[in-house]
């Protein structure tokens, strides 16, 4: 008989202290709770937890060690009606699992219910179907590990997957690819600082499963947006086992990114599990308290509130599902040593009762959270409910993906008219959307693509999406991409549209990187990565999706230009301003910024909304940045301007007068097709000067200050 000590109710979860494993699940609805330790065969012992405290369930395991595989069986009611859906015929994954062994098997045994009669409940066993949790040994000797903790505005995201992204890297060795070890090969690394990348962000990394109806049709989950367990790294991402080593592996690649000065940010997604709607698999979560985690209807507990699309809703009302996302995000900085999160359908969160609310329960916490108020924190802030999109209305302290920079500098650079004054907006960091909450430009995390979406490549190729390989007829994915493919559908040879496509790519990312706030490139733009026109590869495991590391030899112009635009905005504090421009003139009389028509003359308001205009001059004086350096000095900064022609055809700019400085410097130019021998060339354009711009490009020239 084994023996069970009482232990304590915290912390939740399996915890081993050296000498045995306390374990410990929340269940208000519970009337008795066991715990299920597995051995390596599969056979099952079950100890029923002897201690409830606050319905914290309870017991101490002496001798139970690391690798121990384990789950738990909740007795309670099943009264959907009601919400109660207990069934201790389903094993249930701990919703504080620090690893988890094994794939998930779908069978009708993982559904509280009978296929043919769902009024009946199914008693099936569904453990031989189950992965299993796994207790931790939490010790690994992180050296001198040290967050780096780059300011927001000279911070560089890089969007990547950790399976895309290494699968097809040639010096990554084979048995490390699409791994944890392989983000933090040296060869990826050395590649991430070619780019001038400060921070990767990863798609999910916590655990998740394929959807049932996705495997129905061969697919699986490629993207992870399908989360089971918040602390427990994805274990398929493991190269060294199941069984703890994925929690040691990511630690060893946070390690190695920190060392080369690269921040880890994970994108999570806590608006929802991966259990679905009312017909989906008791996994966890439901069968150990629906009431508690899941928004439910009001009128009939059966139905789940739905924000996501994805079947159901995480209940943030609840102070237990509160705690598990607190304790989650804890767990990632502290243990994990992350350094930030991007949180999925952020605005899900924010649901108070229906209406999407920036005071709720969950930013207050986030807000006086000691340790998590102090990591990067960035929103998707939308989701799928009604008013859900709700980009410029979060809290001083989220940063927010702005989709509003996204949409309208596509629409810019595909033709659109009466779009220039708001591009002039999102160019100078969205002031209209952050700074009425006091945020400053950095709130806006600026992006042109993203996983979600067009690759950059196909962005200039494709006017719709080609998506039948998802299986779903080419119903899936969005209709609105603000895409243009230049004259012809898909891959092409005829040259002009070729080199059309190459300089939209570059017009793009230089948009990109001069723009005020925090740049987001997304892995594979910086050569041209494709995915054949697919919009939405969420379930394309394979090389639609994987980033091609051939392309860096076919494509080397356009990873060139995206390492002189990254330098370009390293080197040049007046592209990474704390504050917002004010119009107004500094001690030398010169304003901050200032705008002009292509003939030389400040724009008036009638040439700001005349819906034919797509091409504007800007002055960015870097002796007037009106900044402090981190010791008190005043910074200054060579000043620039930007010709911007988004007009089909070429246009002359007359340069400004002398009173803007004497003597530009070209330093780029997007109708280029390739890099320049020197990028900062000796020639000079005199004030007044006429410079001839290509149709569709962008020209940065310079001013050396003083």
């Amino acid at each position: 008989m084994r023996e069970v000590w009482p232990g304590e109710s915290y912390p939740l979860g399996g915890t081993w202290d050296g000498a045995g494993t306390s374990f410990s699940v929340f269940s208000e609805a519970a009337e008795a709770v066991e715990l299920c330790l597995f051995s390596a065969d599969g056979r099952e012992e079950r100890v029923e937890l002897p201690e409830s405290d606050g319905y914290v369930w309870h017991g101490y395991l002496p001798g139970v060690m690391p690798g121990q595989r384990y789950g738990f069986r909740v007795h309670g009611p099943y009264n959907p009606a009601r919400g109660h859906r207990c069934n201790p015929a389903k094993l249930l994954l701990d919703p504080y699992a620090k690893a988890i062994e094994g794939d998930l098997r779908w069978n009708e045994a993982l559904f509280s219910y009978h296929f043919t009669d769902p009024s009946q409940v199914n008693t099936d066993d569904s453990a031989p179907y189950m992965p299993k949790n796994v207790v931790i040994n939490p010790f690994f000797d992180w050296g001198a590990d040290r967050a780096p903790r780059t300011p927001y505005h000279k911070t560089v995201i890089y969007e990547a997957h950790v399976r895309g992204l290494t699968m097809r890297h040639p010096a990554v060795p084979e048995e490390q690819r699409g791994t944890y070890a392989a983000l933090g090969h040296p060869a990826i690394i050395d590649h991430l600082l070619s780019l001038g990348v400060t921070a990767v962000e990863l798609m999910p990394v916590h655990q998740f499963v394929p959807e049932h109806a996705m495997v129905a049709r061969g697919l699986t989950n490629y993207w992870g947006y399908n989360t089971i367990a918040y602390l427990a790294p994805h274990n398929a991402y493991a190269a060294a086992g199941q069984s703890g080593e994925q929690v040691l592996e990511f630690k060893a690649m946070v390690r190695a990114l920190h060392e080369a000065g690269i921040e880890v940010i994970l994108d999570v997604v806590y608006n929802h599990t991966a259990e679905g709607d009312h017909m989906g698999p008791t996994l966890g979560f439901r069968g150990i308290d629906n009431n508690a985690y899941y928004r439910l209807h009001d009128g009939d507990k059966r139905y789940y509130l739905d924000y996501t699309g994805c079947g159901n809703s995480l209940n943030v009302r609840s102070p237990h599902a509160l705690q598990l996302i607190m304790d989650s995000l804890r767990y990632w900085v502290l243990e994990m040593h992350v350094d930030g999160f991007r949180f999925d359908l952020a605005a899900a969160l924010a649901r108070e009762l229906h209406d999407v609310d920036r005071l709720s329960a969950f930013f207050d916490l986030i807000q006086q959270d000691p340790v998590i108020s102090q990591v990067k924190l960035i929103a998707e802030p939308w989701d799928v409910g009604p008013g859900g999109y709700q980009v410029g209305n979060f809290p001083p302290l989220w940063t927010e993906w702005n989709g509003m920079f996204r949409d309208n500098v596509r629409d810019f650079w595909r033709g659109h008219g009466s779009v220039l004054p708001e591009f002039a907006t999102r160019l100078t960091g969205s002031q209209d959307l952050y700074a009425s909450s006091g945020r400053r430009p950095v709130a806006s995390i600026n992006f042109v693509t993203c996983h979600d979406g067009f690759t950059l490549n196909d962005l200039v190729s494709y006017n719709r999406k080609h998506n039948k390989a998802n299986g779903e007829a080419n119903r899936d994915g969005t209709d609105d991409n603000r895409s243009w493919n230049c004259g012809a559908e898909g891959p092409v040879e005829d040259p002009a549209i070729v080199a059309l496509r190459r300089r939209q790519r570059r017009n793009l990312l230089t948009t990109l990187f001069i723009s005020q706030g925090v740049p987001m490139l997304t892995a594979g733009d910086e050569f041209g990565r494709t995915q054949q026109g697919n919009n939405n590869a969420y379930c394309q495991d394979n090389e639609i999706s994987w980033v091609d590391w051939s392309l860096p030899r076919t494509e080397p112009e356009l990873l060139g230009f995206v390492q002189t635009l990254s330098r370009l905005r390293r080197d040049h504090p007046v592209f990474q301003r704390r504050r917002f421009f004010h119009g107004g003139k500094n001690d030398d009389g010169v304003r901050d910024i200032v705008w002009f028509t292509p003939a030389g003359e400040e724009m008036s308001a009638s040439d700001w909304h005349n819906g034919y205009a797509k091409s504007l001059a800007v002055f960015l004086n870097g002796e007037a940045i009106s900044e402090l350096g981190p010791r008190g000095e005043r910074i200054a900064d060579d000043s620039f301007l930007l010709l911007i022609n988004a007009h089909h055809e070429d246009l002359t700019f007359t340069l400004p007068g002398p009173e803007f400085g004497e003597g530009w410097q070209p330093v780029l130019d997007t109708a280029d097709e390739g890099p320049r021998d020197d990028p900062f060339p000796e020639d000079r354009w005199a004030t007044d000067a006429l410079v001839a711009v290509t149709g569709r490009s962008v020209q940065i020239l310079r001013r050396p200050r003083e």
